[in-house]
């Protein structure tokens, strides 16, 4: 039929369990990639990293700062990395389910329900992001990758902590 919607890719891996423990290396985006979370600044001499690009966080940028790091209120949950750039965020996020407090009944009232831990987490901090700013500034979904081992996380670890550098490297040569 010729009235028929592509096929989507899941965002979840099947068959994987949400709550377990472990790291995970998500990707939030700004809606049609507006860059207003932070500027990535030139290198600049005397303040101790002179080829290293700086990130000046907008207030945008300083609303998303607050309520990511405030995710490690909930039990279970703790903010390992992360980086702020002009259009998306970056971080590692550890849950530890066995201090995870499931204080909601039901399923989530997310766009994709799910009782999992993960996903509740995020869709906390995007609610609380947008509730403050009084508009919707992220993209519907999210993505993650399972951090399966030690080298995958200092893989993901330095991909945020070199991600400015892309950042503006990239932009200079336009």
């Amino acid at each position: 039929m010729e009235n028929e919607l592509p096929k989507r890719k899941g965002m979840r891996l099947a068959r994987y369990d949400y709550s377990a423990g472990g790291a995970y290396f998500i990707t939030v985006c700004v809606q049609n990639r507006r860059r207003i979370l932070s500027e990535v600044l030139p290198p600049s001499v005397g303040d101790g990293a002179p080829d290293v690009p700086h990130l000046r966080l907008t207030k945008a940028g300083e609303t998303v700062k607050k309520h990511l790091l405030s995710s490690e209120r909930i039990s279970g949950v703790t903010v390992d990395q992360y980086v702020i750039m002009p259009d998306h965020i970056h971080a590692i996020i550890l849950l530890d389910p066995r201090k995870y407090e499931n204080t909601q009944n039901g399923t989530s009232r997310a766009p994709s329900p799910t009782n999992k831990m993960l996903p509740r987490v995020i869709a906390a901090f995007k609610r609380f992001c947008h509730l403050e700013m009084g508009e919707v500034i992220f993209q519907r979904s999210y993505s993650e990758h399972i951090v399966r081992d030690a080298e995958d996380y200092e893989t993901r670890k330095k991909y945020i902590y070199e991600n400015p550098n892309r950042w503006y490297y990239r932009e200079i040569q336009k």
